[in-house]
């Protein structure tokens, strides 16, 4: 796989989305989970989402349970608590595995292009955040830790 646009994830309810129809816009992907410490991220992302939308920014957002069991329930309870919650209108795509023999692809490509401190590919938790430039490149890998708004000079660089 050379970038982003190879690679084919599914929807919430299962339909195959091509991120090659993404092509050309920067990409926020996160794995996210609803029962997280840093869950009132969503709060944070949606608003980078609707401040750089029009610009080429689209945050994209994959449930994952792998860490403490921090996201128990199905697509449609997922969907309900990001919009009724944090009315979030960024897509929201199927749950997957980050790490481990089931990783998603996506996430497998993800972390050999921008490795963890010390190089380590394992994401470590939940809201781990990789941002792509308009060319499907990816250019940063930030932690947990970082809250959305401290992407928001990165995000504008690219834009």
């Amino acid at each position: 796989m050379s970038g982003i646009a190879d690679f084919t994830v599914a929807a919430a309810d299962g339909a195959p989305v091509d991120l090659g129809g993404y092509a050309g816009r920067v990409l926020l992907i996160v794995n996210t989970a609803s029962k997280c410490g840093f869950t009132p991220q969503y709060e944070g992302l949606e608003a980078l989402h609707r401040r750089y939308e029009a610009q080429g920014l689209t945050v994209i957002g994959f449930p994952c349970n792998q860490f403490g069991a921090q996201e128990p329930g199905d697509a449609i309870e997922i969907a309900n608590f990001c919009s009724l919650t944090y009315d979030v209108t960024f897509p929201v795509m199927a749950k997957v595995e980050v790490n481990g023999d089931g990783a998603d692809p996506l996430f497998q490509w993800l972390k050999a292009q921008a490795p963890g401190v010390l190089g380590t590919k394992a994401i470590k938790w939940n809201f781990t955040k990789f941002l792509v430039d308009r060319s499907g490149k990816v250019v940063g890998r930030y932690a947990p830790t970082t809250e959305p708004e401290d992407l928001a000079k990165d995000i504008e660089g690219l834009l």
